[in-house]
Parts: C-alpha cells; structure tokens; sequence
C-alpha cells in the first residue's frame, strides 16, 4: 500500500487530470503502423510545427527516444559525446551500445553542469581507422535541474557545425528549461538535429515522448524503432493526452518552479540540510551525516516521498503537488528539526 501523501520523487508520478482521462477517451484513432491514427499524426505534426523541425515521431518513452536518436546518427562502431552523468549515457542501460553498437565518449561536467568545451573538442577523434568515428554530441537540459545557457548550447553547436557532426538534445525537460530561461520552445532548440521531448514528466501525460528533428533523421528513427518492437497500434488514445498537456499544462510550469524555489527557502533554513537552489523544479538536498538516515525515516513517516537515500535526496515538484502538499512537506521538516 502506498502511504506517501506528498510525493516529490519525481515528476514522472503525476496523474490525468479529469480534463486529460476526457480527451483520452474521446480520442479518434486508428493504426498508426500504417500512419492511419489521426491523433498521433495531430500530435506529430504540432510538436514537429512547434519546434520547427521537419518531422516528429511518436514513441513510448523518453529512453527509447533518445536511443532512437543515437542509432539514427550513428551506424555501428560509431562514437557519441555526452556527459558523464547525462541521462541517455548513464541511466538508460547502455542502449546505445548494447542496442545500437554505438560507442560513448562520455566528459566530465563542470560545476555548472556544462561540459567545457575544450574537452567536447579534444574528445572528437581523427578521422584515423583506429578510432571509432564520432558521430553526434548529445547535450542534455535541462541537466539536474539546471537550464543550461542559450549561449553555451550555441558555442557546442558551432563545434558540432565545424566538425560536421551531428548535434542531438535530450530535451526531457525542455518545456522547463524555457519556462526558466524565458525563450520559446523554438528559439530553444534551433541548434539542434535532433530534439527528444518527454511529455509524461512536467507536462502531466502518463506515457510517451517525442523524438523531433530533421526528415532524414526521424524516417531512421521509424524503421528503428519497429526493430525495437517500439511501434505502437491504437496509440491516439496516450497521444491525446499529450495534446491535452501542450494545451494546458506548459504556461503553469512556471508554478512548479515557484513551488521548488520556495520549498528550497524552507528546507535551506536548516544549515545541517545542504540545498542546491533550483533553476527550475528540481532541488537537491544534502542532509548532514549525524541526521541522515533519522531525516530520511522522519520524512518516510511523515508520508513525504523523496528518491534518494543516506540523506542525498531529490525532492522535485510538479502538477500534482500543490501549495498545500510544500506546507505539509515543510511542516514534517519543522516538526523533524524541533523535535515534535
């Protein structure tokens, strides 16, 4: 039995709202194997016109997306650049390569959660048969809940487009990263071959990414994706609620952030709790290590749900948690710290 009350643990926990479960079921569909379902081509055809790119593709999750991505770029013994901590080189199963027979190259992050640029450009190889050949450098924002720069996405576009490889977004939380650097969705993405968008996280869709991006690129990542039993049939009803989610739920993101920000303040105001302070609506939390595992068990107890162990905790808000569940979350701090 689930005892959270108030859970931050992600913003992949979210629910349909009442409005989305309408839309779902009222959704036309049809096969969309054979391109016949005319709500995944809706839902294609608006991310596509959004971002200004040639094409969309529908696909269950923001892992196989990117996946899609990289095979998509690279052919096998082909090479990727991305983070060392980035989500598609460290959190999807070595895809790529298992999958894709695709090298990574993975870099170090800087504080700011970059990686500099110096060490993007030394780690592309000579066009030399002793190395595998890079292909593409994926960047990833935002990054740990961080909205990476416009200006340093364009100064690794320019490597990208000097060395003729690939550039590729793992855009998961894109819509986020606009809503924190105040820029269109378009604008935010230009640099960019290939942009994978996940709308079961801040958006409130319960499935399903986009992968975005250029004709030749996305045509790849259909043929690619059927050989990864990723097509889908009667799909219209999950991209229904994507839809729902572009029309309704990219404007409030904006109350997710304040939400973080102030839950941060709270959580801050204790010096034995190390906080990062959010760009957007993700915190990172360091509790002290004579409090740890009592902090961790009192939120526990208290029905907060929080990913992390040992003190090291991500806290992160979206639409199901509302100004009444960071009053309740930052209570069982108090009572915690005061001993109630």
């Amino acid at each position: 039995m689930n005892t959270i009350r108030y859970d931050f643990r992600s913003d992949t926990v979210t629910r349909p709202s009442a409005g989305m479960r309408a839309a779902m079921a009222e959704a036309e569909v049809g096969d969309d194997v054979f391109r016949d379902d005319p709500t995944v081509l809706q839902l294609e055809q608006r991310m596509a016109a959004m971002l200004g790119k040639d094409d969309a593709i529908y696909v269950p999750s923001g892992t196989q997306s990117n996946l899609l991505a990289l095979m998509s770029h690279c052919g096998r013994g082909d090479e990727y650049i991305a983070g060392q901590d980035a989500h598609l080189y460290s959190h999807e199963a070595g895809g790529a390569a298992v999958l894709g027979s695709i090298q990574p190259q993975p870099i170090a992050h800087q504080a700011d959660g970059t990686m500099a640029l110096g060490d993007i450009e030394a780690a592309i190889k000579p066009d030399d048969h002793h190395y595998a050949r890079t292909t593409v450098i994926a960047l990833e924002n935002t990054f740990g809940g961080r909205a990476l720069p416009m200006a340093y996405m364009n100064a690794v576009a320019e490597i990208a487009q000097r060395r003729a490889l690939g550039f590729h977004l793992d855009g998961a939380r894109a819509f986020n990263a606009c809503a924190a650097l105040g820029t269109d969705i378009k604008s935010f993405t230009a640099a960019f071959d290939t942009v994978s968008i996940c709308l079961s996280k801040g958006l409130g869709a319960p499935v399903g990414s986009v992968l975005v991006g250029r004709q030749d690129l996305i045509d790849k990542a259909r043929r690619h994706r059927k050989m990864l039993g990723g097509s889908m049939r009667q799909s219209g009803i999950l991209a229904a609620a994507g839809l729902y989610a572009l029309d309704h739920n990219v404007a409030r993101l904006a109350d997710d952030h304040r939400r973080a920000k102030r839950l941060a303040e709270g959580l801050a105001a204790y010096p034995a709790l190390k906080v990062v302070t959010p760009d957007t609506n993700i915190i990172f939390v360091d509790a002290d290590k004579d409090i740890a595992e009592r902090f961790d068990a009192a939120m526990a107890a208290a029905g907060v749900g929080i990913l992390g162990t040992y003190g090291k905790q991500r806290w992160v808000t979206h639409i199901d948690i509302d100004d009444d569940a960071i009053d309740g979350a930052l209570a069982a701090v108090v009572a915690f710290f005061e001993g109630k």
